[in-house]
């Protein structure tokens, strides 16, 4: 079973929910972003040496505590390692009083029918284990949605429930992330079919069984009502998907019960030329805005 404390800081907390799980794909323009241009580092093990030390820099920060983050989001190698000789996760949650989840997911398929589905996660048996002996509360998986196709969205779903059900018999809460992309004409049309087969899943689900959810921030506001109002949703979080964190923070606060799950928009503006008062302070900006954001429903 999931922590207790962890899960009444998810169901209670006043706060969000930090994505730090950039994965190999997304490292370098996590990097670039932050200032570390490709040429500074040579290889991956320097690549996610210098990815660490943002991390670090930013779950160190003053302004990075349970009081206003309530969770965050880890990379398999972001548990792997540690922040003064710490593990990540017991850090976190020990140091910061911030509740610790997992990116286990591998990428995606190839699109099919407007949507990607999961790769298959070889070892996810062993991984959970390994989550569960570090400390971390719960795991996230990402599928991508990008066009209203029912046959595509239903498929995406019915993967997403399947991989929570083993997440949960590991012990530990799912997000389930099918992200439903910013860009296309049809959005809010896939939204209502999103919702529509959330709910079949979530109705499906055995008595005392709960998952989280991690959702594009809808076209129509508080669309997504029936979702967090569900008895077997512990907590609805929305990814910021490419909006500004101006953006993200004003669709935000329009739906009542969701809190934000960001990551470019979290760390917009921060960079490694920074000294560690410039930092903290637009760190603590972004921290201040993204909470206010996130409890204004």
């Amino acid at each position: 079973m999931p922590n207790a404390k962890m899960a009444e800081q998810m169901q209670k907390g006043q706060g969000f929910i930090a994505a730090l799980d950039q994965s190999g794909g997304s490292t370098p323009k996590a990097l670039k972003l932050y200032g570390v241009n490709e040429d500074a580092y040579s290889g991956e093990t320097e690549m996610y040496d210098m990815i660490h030390a943002m991390r670090s820099r930013i779950i160190k920060s003053p302004a990075f505590t349970g009081d206003k983050v309530i969770g965050a989001i880890l990379f398999e190698q972001t548990m792997d390692r540690t922040i003064d000789g710490i593990p990540t996760a017991t850090y976190l949650w020990d140091k910061r009083g911030v509740v610790p989840f997992l990116k286990i997911d591998k990428g995606l398929e190839a699109e099919v029918n407007g949507c990607q589905m999961l790769k298959p996660i070889p070892g996810l048996e062993a991984l959970l284990a390994r989550a569960v002996a570090a400390g971390i509360f719960g795991t996230k998986e990402r599928s991508v949605i990008s066009a209203a196709n029912a046959e595509g969205i239903a498929a995406v779903v019915a993967q997403q429930f399947e991989l929570g059900k083993a997440v949960i018999a590991a012990g530990l809460m799912p997000i389930i992330e099918p992200e439903v992309t910013i860009s296309i004409a049809d959005k809010a049309e896939a939204e209502a079919i999103l919702r529509t087969e959330i709910l079949k899943q979530l109705d499906a689900l055995p008595e005392g069984m709960q998952v989280m959810l991690k959702l594009t921030l809808p076209s129509v506001p508080n669309f997504y009502k029936p979702l967090v109002e569900h008895p077997k949703v512990m907590k609805v979080v929305a990814l910021s998907g490419g909006y500004s964190r101006d953006e993200a923070n004003a669709i935000l606060a329009q739906n009542t019960g969701i809190i934000a799950s960001f990551s470019r928009a979290l760390t917009e503006g921060l960079s490694a030329q920074q000294t560690d008062a410039e930092f903290d302070a637009k760190l603590g900006e972004a921290i201040t805005a993204i909470h206010a954001a996130s409890i204004a429903g």
